[in-house]
């Protein structure tokens, strides 16, 4: 089965705020994905309500269940209380931890899984407990799939980002999208599933699909949006859905 397309809202809401008005409108570009055939939608919320608000995460659960109750929520973020206090009123299918720092402009790099081990399985314990699938932001590294497995998390989502930096160097892509298969082999092996996220596009997704076979998911949002200024929301959707192997109708 091909992977699942999540569109990460973050850079809409990001133009949202620019200005003291409610437009761009995260839940219609929300529905807009989701008719066109998205699987799901992901958040990240961050402390300073940058782009995603608190506020957002109830009319987005509200969209999904009203009219999309087939779709998922993707909430990412680093676990800190307050963070896991939104996600239990968020109730989101798969809850995604990053280890950002609150000033971070985005993410950039995966999980400790050695140093952080006992902190993590504490929060995917409690997690999984409320009902969501968990997932671990985790860098391209084979020889750490084992201790992430050891926190009890059924996925990894593997940082994609130095892969989407080589756009110009097309030998220095395949030496990425190979280390990205090496790990997702890993990951694989010691029973993890695998998603995949940061600076994916249209033009470098078919490789990294070819290579990992059996992805689960992608989550995109800086690439999707500024597509989506070029050729609209929904066929934006259809165009990447095509690059990961779906049929788009």
């Amino acid at each position: 089965m091909p992977a699942e397309l999540s569109v990460n809202l973050n850079a809409v809401a990001m133009l949202r705020n620019r200005r003291d008005l409610p437009w761009p409108s995260v839940v219609d570009m929300g529905r807009i994905a989701l008719r066109a055939g998205a699987h799901g939608l992901t958040v990240h919320p961050r402390p300073d309500q940058r782009h995603i608000r608190f506020d957002d995460l109830p009319a987005l659960r509200q969209l999904i269940d009203e009219e999309f109750p087939q779709a998922e929520f993707n909430i990412e973020g680093y676990p800190t209380e307050a963070f896991l206090r939104l996600v239990a009123a968020s109730r989101p299918e798969q809850v995604t931890l990053v280890p950002d720092a609150p000033a971070q402009p985005t993410s950039d790099h995966g999980w400790d899984f050695v140093a952080d081990q006992d902190m993590l399985k504490t929060v995917v314990a409690q997690l999984k407990a409320q009902g969501a699938r968990v997932s671990l932001f985790a860098d391209a590294e084979p020889s750490v799939m084992p201790a992430a497995a050891a926190t009890g998390a059924e996925r990894i989502e593997l940082y994609t980002g130095p892969y989407g930096a080589t756009f110009e160097d097309p030998a220095a892509a395949v030496a990425e999208v190979e280390r990205l298969g090496q790990t997702a082999d890993a990951a694989r092996a010691a029973g993890l599933g695998v998603n995949a996220g940061h600076d994916l596009t249209v033009a470098n997704l078919p490789a990294l699909v070819a290579r990992i076979p059996d992805l689960a998911e992608v989550s995109i949002g800086h690439g999707l949006t500024a597509d989506a200024l070029e050729y609209g929301m929904a066929e934006t959707v259809r165009r990447f859905r095509m690059a990961l192997g779906q049929q788009a109708g």
